[in-house]
């Protein structure tokens, strides 16, 4: 079942849009995730570490970064369908 094998940690902003559209496909999909909010640095660092910019949302999917919310990427990361 799509989730439960995947390690899935979302960098997002409460202040940002497409990060809520994020969230809400996650939650619709029955995917379980972390959220770490970029608005504290270590997050922020994190983030840009792993996507090489600081756009967001961007998504973890077992080492798989999506960078923004690009669901036909997100489906495929995720095996859905």
């Amino acid at each position: 079942m799509a989730g439960m094998t995947n390690k899935i940690v979302i960098y997002t902003g409460e202040w940002c849009p497409w990060c809520q559209v994020m969230i809400k496909f996650l939650k619709k999909n029955k995917i379980k995730f972390t959220v770490k909010d970029v608005d504290k640095p270590k997050y922020a660092i994190e983030a840009m570490k792993k996507s090489g910019q600081s756009g967001i949302p961007i998504a973890d999917i077992d080492g798989q970064i999506v960078i923004g919310f690009d669901e036909t990427r997100l489906r495929h990361a995720l095996n859905l369908k």
